[in-house]
């Protein structure tokens, strides 16, 4: 913490943290004194060597003190501590303390080692001892380029060190086998790793004077796999099964020719297993210390004896393997082999033992050796009943007797029994059968060691602690196949077993509590704890602390100490002078310790001496020693030892000790005294927490285990509640667990207030006490406790004394069902406490600081948390209590976990209006539903579609709530305003919980939210219909408005069909999108478009499952309206095309049908989808036929015109007909012929519907009818809705369409005179307006350029057809000019004039006269409105190609005449063609350089009239630009003539058009003849007669001249 961020309370507290007391080690009756010359620097960490010590201080110096030989002299004792100056300014965060060298570790993760260096331990070579601390480089060489290795902690041994990184692996460096490394070449003086452990993650590491320990995590618990039934290298069966007459055999000694198979997560396993450490492993180390050298005959035959493990190959998990032998086991087929085995063991006594144990208790001998349930990788009985015997490093042919047990018992037997040594209170309790404390009992518990449990996957598994059990398997398994016996194992375990609960989040935020240890180094005194006295060149793994949850290990001289979440502490190794602090031999397996204290939290382990730290009753921690007793008084035992751990009193006195230090002369004491009870405060804290867990523990193990075990727990669905209320308890306990441990290292620490989990991690304290609040509670409204109680009555006589002690409840003749809610609810009292304590501590700070906000606020969010939690409980106990008086029939179908009783009618507080006089209807309102009941039926309505509402008091409905819900509606009346209030307000809330789903949660911190009383009328919810004859057993999912669907939502069906969109008051209105499958061809109907009150109508899409598609208007779920009908793709049977106008879902009106396959169009009218009327029809060939149709027959008169006018063969005519001759010219042909299209339909008949529904959405009934300013609104919502919709998917809208539609969204507004910038306006505005579908206007110039497209591409492009699709373009600018004028009713009619402002220019060059004149030649005096003028701009462009095309084909011939003439006069120089075309010489130019201007001058012209006319992409297409580009060439040619002759010159025609017709031969305009019609079909009639008339007038007699020149 620094120094400013302290509040001023807690700086005056800090001189007296962090205090160094000190005594001599070996007395119980010391005194322990202050370490003198600190001067009040708070001490963070401290470390003793045999004679020295060192001390961390908080500004991150360190300081020496004691014999320093490598400093000063070897006798020389420093009393007061001295700094080490080297160390300055590199801020140390740790130090380590070997026998005599030292270590520290700075900020940065780098290492620095002094002192005696003899074995190489400061990783300096050559050199005997390093005086001043010296860097040491840990270098990692696997990576390119070096990287230095980041160091968090470092432990220090006589002749080793070890270092962890910040990647939690190991490195080494020293002497010895304790290193772990695979060399024979010892100092090892450059760090290397561990790799035997590479790739686990070490949490801690501990040396003693020759071995080491480390604490690592277990491996993440895989899935449960099915076993392999066949070896996967060799495929033969890996369990073998044979029957005898009395016995089965089961074998699973299948030994893989190929080789060992590897487990996956641990390739180096088969290097260490425990019972065959691999020769190879050992020879190597041969004499390199009296302890590496036992003979490797011995180690085999020892290995008999103290196994730890299975001999199959171990994995580094703790999980069974598949069985594969290990190498060096010899294989015994039965116990006289044994026997005669053990012969030639040196120890006589043990041989005897075991022989005596191998001979008399067979059963009993057999029961030890299994090992408790293996993880989840294997199914129980087959592994158990595969390793009975391996324990031993054997393989017995298990011989069992003949019934006893059925095979269900001993499934249960499996599935609860384990064995441990030890149980909590340190001495074995006396068991079924009693435990002799013989020597020969001894041997049999060691073996027991050998239990390979993984107490992480299963609660049941951790451990029984009684006595071993006795077990014979029945031979009515010979009866039953290996395959079936996993089956049934592996059920069972399903049945009860409780999953995995450890939640990651958890283990990243507090210390991990899923741990295992292991050791290696020399083990002469038992110190590895593997049951042996056999050094170990390589970590590996103490099997008996697998699942004992170890948070802290320390080791001493010759023997090693783990400290567990449960605060107890296992021992092992030399116990000379008792320094394990128990009796008990052999020592080289782990065993309890026996501490008086109530739960030890911090070990100290010496030279030949333990210390414990334990909480005494007042929290104040007190200090046990065990150890060497030098006694003063008599000098008769002059050496005694402890019997167990002795409380040192004098070190209660000193103030509250937060760590403990032991060495080898001296022990030394961190101290705080206790300011303003903070400290206190914290001790409370985390003695509590650790008390908590134990006692959580205690109950998962003794209580929730066995009742998980037991038969008959009532039916799936409670045993799943159960197995979920266990699992969360499970959490809940781990996270109590971590927490305890995390308070542990915290109280070693800075202490600083903010860093506490609790606070920094309150959602998981929160989140994991809800979710159990949630999963206990729904146990108990499903009766769960109830139900449990009748199985467990059996285990609640047994247990009577110790459920009363856990459940706190000392009342004579309990009830096992409250003694059980008094057990699973008493977790939710500690959060009162959490509350109580996080108070107290915040009252040691300032008001104003941070700390004290912190502390209060998070002290506010438990306390109402357990507030909420205990009102959850009442609740679930209020619906137990309902349940139990409710008629059982109904109880079964309403009866949920979730489902709390809010409250219910049966006062007669509330009854049905109207009902009859007989009738019963009772009221039930849950948290989730409100229940009608009657007689025998009852009704459920969900709460998130239910409205209620109170009815006024005038209409006579006194006291009436109205009920709305999707189906039904009805009134309650209750029978006092009172009870009116109390359903309104209930229902209400009830209501609005529902919606926000938030029951479970609660707002931390808030005090209690606060419920709105209205919930809203419009919400979002789920429901299936039940009676609605239209949407029966339909589910709707989505917003709704007072019991009706309304707004956004999806509809299923139950037949499949499906609506998505959006709705009106309970049916389909808007936009949507609809789903009809169609179950004979196997595929679906699909509608995307409009709807109105349930029905599709406006414009919309249909795809039918037939592969056909519609695309036009609907009304009444009928096609009506415009539409286009596309039949077929091109690869079926018969494509088609229709576009035109329909009627009640039949084609009737104008329409184009296009028959792909026949390769004929007709365009004509219709009726009920026959052809019907006038027509046209044309052909892929060039028939051309136009007349009457009847049942589409050509009926009555017609004309038949063939490509080349001639007959064709082969076709048919039934009635008269007459073949007109080839006529020379136009003249003479009959009148009736001369036009075609008289019988064709008229162009303003065409497309009817199209227009009507455009005049529809602008709200008119008939074109022209209608309010102006309402068609106004009528478009600004189609745009502002047709956005809406496009912002969902923005990829339709570009950046331009939306600045378009936005420019769109504002009326040009028209005030006073009418102008020609209004015009321009209004022009402007068309433009932008056709440019997006979204508009009306634009939509309906969309679909004229589809239909007239549609018309005239493919088969349509006949030249017959050329001048119907130009009274049609007429017909179209006609029929827009008049919505235009409807929308813009100031526009003047057709043909009008709009007078010039007297602002605009009026000089102008005119090109007939040289004067500057006030106007053109032309006789309107302003500018004339037409249709033409204001809309073939929007039109003719989209309109383009398929014009000019019919324009193209139709003037075929002329054009090739006219183009042969152009190609052949473009051939001749510039002189010679003007003087053909007879130019006068005037306009020669008269000099080369004048020619070459002039050359270029109507070279500049060509280019533009060029690029103007033939350019195919031109963007010139309206006749109004064609004429202006005309002007312009004229204007230039004037100019460039004006220039040359530098005079005033009027032209003539006679002048003019030589020099024009030399211009556009030039030009080599490719379709000029196509272009002359096109104009003069479409320019504005007015212009025919002005300038621009005339200069057309010329371009057309120079395009006929250019066809008729003759070259002479």
């Amino acid at each position: 913490m620094d120094s400013q961020e302290r509040s001023s309370e807690e700086a005056e507290g800090a001189k007296e943290r962090g205090l160094v007391y000190v005594w001599k080690a070996g007395s119980c009756s010391v005194t322990p004194e202050r370490l003198p010359g600190l001067s009040g620097k708070t001490v963070l960490q401290a470390a003793l060597g045999i004679h020295h010590g060192l001390l961390l201080t908080e500004g991150g110096e360190v300081y020496s003190f004691g014999k320093l030989p490598w400093r000063s002299g070897p006798e020389e004792c420093v009393n007061s501590p001295i700094l080490e100056n080297t160390l300055l300014g590199h801020r140390i965060i740790t130090v380590a303390a070997g026998s005599f060298h030292n270590g520290a570790v700075t900020e940065s993760g780098v290492v620095y080692m002094w002192g005696d260096n003899s074995a190489g331990q400061c990783a300096v070579a050559n050199q005997p001892c390093v005086p001043e601390p010296q860097l040491v480089s840990i270098c990692d060489s696997e990576t390119s380029p070096l990287l230095s290795v980041r160091i968090l902690q470092l432990a220090c041994g006589e002749e080793h060190t070890l270092a962890l990184s910040l990647s939690r692996e190991i490195w080494a460096w020293g002497s010895g086998c304790q290193l772990g490394l695979i060399t024979t070449t010892f100092p090892v003086t450059k760090p290397q790793k561990v790799e035997h452990l590479a790739g686990r993650v070490v949490l801690q590491i501990a040396c003693g004077a020759y071995h080491s320990l480390a604490l690592v995590q277990c491996l993440p618990v895989q899935e449960m796999k099915p076993i392999p039934e066949r070896c996967n290298h060799c495929s033969q069966p890996l369990i073998t099964m044979m029957d005898k007459e009395d016995h089965v055999i089961i074998s699973d000694s299948h030994c893989c020719p190929l080789g060992v198979a590897l487990s996956d997560n641990q390739p180096e396993n088969h290097v260490f297993c425990p019972s065959s450490d691999t020769p190879e492993g050992k020879s190597v180390t041969a004499g390199q210390s009296e302890d590496c050298q036992k003979p490797l005959v011995e180690q085999h035959r020892l290995v008999g004896l103290e196994s730890d493990g299975p001999s199959g190959l171990s994995s580094s998990d703790g999980r069974e393997d598949s069985g594969i032998s290990s190498l060096g086991n010899t294989l015994f087929s039965d116990k006289k082999e044994v026997k005669e085995y053990l012969i030639g063991l040196s120890d006589n006594s043990l041989n005897e033992s075991l022989n005596k144990s191998i001979c008399t208790e067979p059963e009993q001998q057999l029961a030890a050796c299994i090992p408790g349930p293996p993880g989840s990788s294997t199914s129980t009985l087959n592994s158990l009943v595969a390793s009975c015997a391996s324990a031993v490093g054997v393989r017995v042919a298990a011989t069992y007797e003949a019934g006893a047990l059925s095979l269900k018992k001993v499934m249960n037997f499996y599935g609860t029994s384990s064995s441990e040594a030890g149980s909590q209170s340190g001495s074995r309790s006396p068991g079924p059968e009693a435990l002799k404390d013989s020597r020969e009992e001894q041997v049999r518990l060691e073996s027991m060691q050998g239990k390979k449990s993984s107490s992480l996957v299963d609660i049941r598994e951790e451990e029984s602690e009684g006595g071993s059990r006795r077990l014979s398997l029945p031979g009515l398994l010979s009866q039953v196949s290996p395959r079936l016996l996993r089956k049934v194992g592996r059920a069972k375990m399903r049945t009860v077993a409780l999953t995995p609960t450890y939640s990651g989040e958890a283990d990243a935020l507090l210390p991990s509590l899923r741990t295992e240890v292991w050791s290696w180094g020399k083990g002469k005194e038992g110190q590895l704890g593997h049951g042996d006295v056999l050094p170990r060149l390589q970590p590996l793994c103490v099997k008996s602390l697998d699942g004992k949850e170890v948070i802290h290990l320390s080791a001493g001289g010759h023997h090693s100490l783990a400290l567990t979440a449960k605060s107890q502490v296992y021992s092992w190794g030399s116990n000379i002078s008792g320094q394990l602090g128990h009796l008990n031999t052999p020592t080289t397996v782990p065993r309890l310790a026996k501490v008086c204290g109530d739960g030890i939290w911090t070990t100290a382990a010496g030279l030949d001496y333990s210390l414990f730290l334990a909480d005494e009753k007042d929290f104040q921690p007190g200090l046990y020693y065990c150890g060497q007793e030098t006694s003063t008084e008599s000098n008769l035992n002059e050496n005694s030892c402890t019997k167990s751990p002795v409380l040192l009193v004098a070190c209660s006195k000193i103030g509250y000790i937060s760590n403990v230090i032991a060495g080898g002369d001296n022990c030394l004491a961190l101290v705080d005294k206790n300011l303003m009870g903070y400290i206190a405060s914290l001790h409370e804290l985390a003695a509590t927490e650790r008390r908590f867990y134990f006692k959580l523990s205690e109950i998962k193990s003794q209580v929730l285990r066995p009742l998980l075990g037991l038969d008959n727990l009532g039916n799936a669905n409670t045993i799943q509640l159960l197995q979920e209320m266990a699992s969360r308890f499970s959490k809940l306990c781990y996270l109590i667990g971590q927490h305890g441990a995390s308070l542990s290292s915290f109280l070693h620490g800075v202490k600083e207030a903010r860093s506490l989990a609790i606070l920094k991690h309150s959602s998981l304290f929160l989140d994991s006490y809800t979710e159990y609040c949630t999963s206990v509670t729904n146990f108990l409204v499903m009766g769960g406790f109830t139900v449990l109680a009748k199985p467990a009555i059996d285990f609640l006589s047994k247990n009577q004394e110790l459920l009363q002690k856990l459940s706190e409840k000392n009342e004579e003749n309990l009830q096992l069902v409250e003694v059980l809610n008094a057990l699973f609810f008493m977790p939710f009292g500690r959060l009162h406490s959490y509350a109580r304590t996080l108070l107290k501590l915040a009252t040691c700070f300032e008001v104003a600081s941070p700390e004290y906000q912190k502390l209060q606020d998070s002290s506010s969010c438990y306390e109402s948390l357990a507030v909420h939690l205990s009102r959850k409980m009442k609740e679930a106990e209020y619906t137990l209590g309902f349940w139990k008086t409710f008629p059982g029939k109904m109880t079964d179908s309403l009866r949920k976990p979730e489902r709390r009783l809010i409250c219910e009618s049966s006062n007669r507080g509330l009854s049905l209006q109207h009902a009859g006089r007989f009738s019963v209807n009772w009221f039930i309102l849950f948290n989730d539903a409100l229940v009608h009941a009657q007689f025998s039926t009852h009704h459920i309505f969900p709460l998130s579609t239910l409205w209620v509402e109170a009815l006024s008091e005038e209409a006579g409905n006194v006291n009436g709530l109205k009920i709305t819900t999707p189906e039904e509606q009805f009134v309650l009346v209750s029978s006092t305003p009172q009870e009116k209030t109390k359903w309104l307000r209930a229902i209400s809330q009830a209501v609005d919980q529902a919606l926000r789903g938030t029951s479970d949660m609660i707002l931390y911190g808030a005090g209690g939210n606060v419920p709105r009383q209205e919930p809203p009328i419009s919400r979002s919810a789920k429901y299936t219909f039940y009676k609605d004859p239209r949407f029966k057993d339909a589910v709707y999912d989505g917003r709704w408005l007072s019991g009706k669907p309304h707004g956004r939502g999806i509809l299923k069906w139950a037949d499949g069909r499906m609506y998505s969109g959006t709705f009106r008051t309970g049916l389909e209105d808007g936009y949507g999108e609809y789903r009809v499958p169609n179950k004979a061809l196997n595929k679906e109907d699909h509608y995307v478009g409009y709807w109105k009150e349930g029905k599709m109508c406006g414009h919309g899409v249909y795809s039918y499952a037939t592969g056909e598609v519609y695309e036009g208007c609907f009304q009444d779920n009928m096609r009506h309206g415009h539409g286009l009908l596309r039949s077929g793709k091109l690869t079926s049977s018969s494509p088609s095309m229709f576009i035109g106008q329909w009627i009640m879902d039949k084609k009737s009106g104008y329409g184009v049908f296009d028959d792909i396959t026949r390769g004929e169009k007709y365009m004509g009218m219709w009726q009920d989808d026959l052809c019907q009327g006038n027509g046209v029809v044309v052909t892929q060939f060039g028939l051309y036929y136009e007349g009457a149709f009847s049942t589409n027959k050509m009926m009555g008169t017609g004309i038949l015109l063939s490509e080349d006018d001639t007959w064709g063969s082969g076709i048919k005519i039934t009635g008269t007909y007459f073949k007109p001759s080839l006529y020379e010219n136009e003249k003479d042909k009959p009148k009736a012929l001369r036009k075609l299209g008289i019988l064709a339909v008229s162009p303003d008949e065409k497309w009817k519907a199209v227009f009507e529904e455009c005049w529809n959405q602008l709200g008119c009934e008939s074109p022209g009818q209608g309010d102006r300013w309402k068609a106004w609104d009528n478009i600004a919502v189609a745009l502002t809705t047709n956005r809406r919709q496009h912002k969902d998917s923005p990829e339709l809208l570009t950046r331009s369409h939306t600045q378009t539609l936005e420019s769109l969204e504002f009326i040009p507004q028209h005030i006073g005179a009418f102008t020609l910038e209004k015009y321009e306006n209004i022009k402007k505005y068309l433009i932008k307006a056709c440019d997006t579908p979204l508009h009306p206007l634009g939509k309906l110039v969309e679909t004229l350029v589809a239909v007239y497209r549609m018309t005239y591409v493919g088969v349509g492009a006949n030249r017959r057809l050329l001048q119907e699709a130009v009274r049609e373009i007429k017909s179209y600018l006609k029929r827009i000019f008049q919505l235009v004028r409807f929308l813009f009713p100031d526009l003047p009619e057709e043909g009008s004039t709009i007078p010039f402002l007297a602002t605009e220019p009026k000089g102008r060059r005119s090109f007939c006269s040289a004067k500057c004149d006030s106007r053109s030649e032309s006789p309107e005096p302003g500018y004339v409105v037409t249709s033409f003028g204001l809309l073939l701009p929007v039109l003719l462009p989209r309109l383009y190609p398929p014009l000019f095309m019919l324009y193209a084909l139709d003037n075929e011939r002329e054009e090739d005449i006219y183009w042969e003439c152009v190609l052949r006069l473009n051939k001749q120089t510039d002189l010679a063609l003007l003087s053909f075309l007879g130019v006068q010489a005037k306009f020669w130019p008269g000099t080369v350089s004048i020619l070459g201007d002039s050359r270029k001058v109507y070279l500049s012209l060509l280019t533009v009239t060029l690029v103007c006319f033939s350019s195919p992409n031109s963007t010139t297409f309206t006749p109004a630009d064609k004429l202006k580009v005309i002007q312009q060439t004229f204007e230039e040619i004037s100019q460039s003539v004006l220039e040359t002759l530098q005079e005033d010159f009027l032209w003539s025609m006679d002048d003019l058009f030589p020099v024009f017709l030399y211009v556009v031969l030039r030009a080599r305009i490719r379709n000029l003849g196509s272009e002359v019609h096109l104009i003069e079909d479409l320019m504005d009639p007015y212009l025919q007669h002005g300038e621009q008339g005339i200069m057309f007038t010329t371009l057309k007699a120079c395009y006929y001249q250019i066809q008729h020149e003759k070259l002479t």
